[in-house]
């Protein structure tokens, strides 16, 4: 699911799940993430609440299209991040942070092994994570006649058109936050009323 047909799956809570491997513990946990310094402060709070752990592994993708990003932690490379990252885009997930805190158990797991570990983990935890469809928003700034007012107004429809700020001079201008698969229609609405939008000004 994407912008272009409303939305896109994220995560509505906290998923967690644990899988053990020869003595390895692999806990998983996905959680909502708004951006980069949610994500660090996350990690963080991870890292400090299990200090005795051996790696913290964790990938992201944020927005739509999403931006991502992924660590191996100390693991050997493309075998950590990379699968955690992975059950993330299976699942389509956006706005979301996952980690992977390893205990090591004492045997070596191997490449494969690693993989399939962390991105077992993670999958597990995908699936018990809650989602909701969010659903991009664009903001327009619109300026009308005063006698368009009332017409534009009924416009309304919180949550998809939603009004912020309004302002009154010789015009009206309006500041509204719009579902992005209702702006299009919105706009030409707006044609229609003799409202004009108003992009770059101060």
């Amino acid at each position: 699911m994407s912008a272009t047909d409303g939305g896109y799956p994220a995560p509505a809570g906290e998923g967690r799940s644990e899988l053990r491997d020869r003595g390895s513990l692999f806990l998983a946990v996905v959680s909502p993430c708004a951006d980069e310094d949610e994500a660090k402060r996350m990690l963080a709070a991870v890292a400090a609440r299990h200090p005795e752990a051996t790696h913290h592994c964790w990938a992201y993708r944020l927005g739509d299209p999403p931006r991502e990003r992924s660590a191996d932690a100390g693991e050997p490379g493309g075998t950590a991040g990379a699968p955690i990252l992975q059950a993330l885009r299976s699942a389509g997930l956006s706005d979301a942070f996952a980690v992977v805190t390893r205990w090591f158990g004492g045997v070596k797991l191997g490449k494969g092994g690693l993989v399939r570990a962390y991105g077992g983990a993670a999958r597990d935890a995908v699936a018990a994570t809650p989602v909701l469809r969010r659903v991009p928003v664009d903001e327009l700034e619109v300026e009308l006649p005063f006698a368009r007012l009332g017409a534009v107004k009924r416009l309304l429809r919180p949550p998809e058109v939603e009004l912020l700020a309004e302002s009154y001079g010789e015009t009206v201008r309006l500041r509204l936050r719009v579902q992005r698969p209702r702006v299009a229609a919105l706009r030409a609405t707006f044609a229609e009323l003799g409202a004009r939008e108003i992009a770059g000004e101060d």
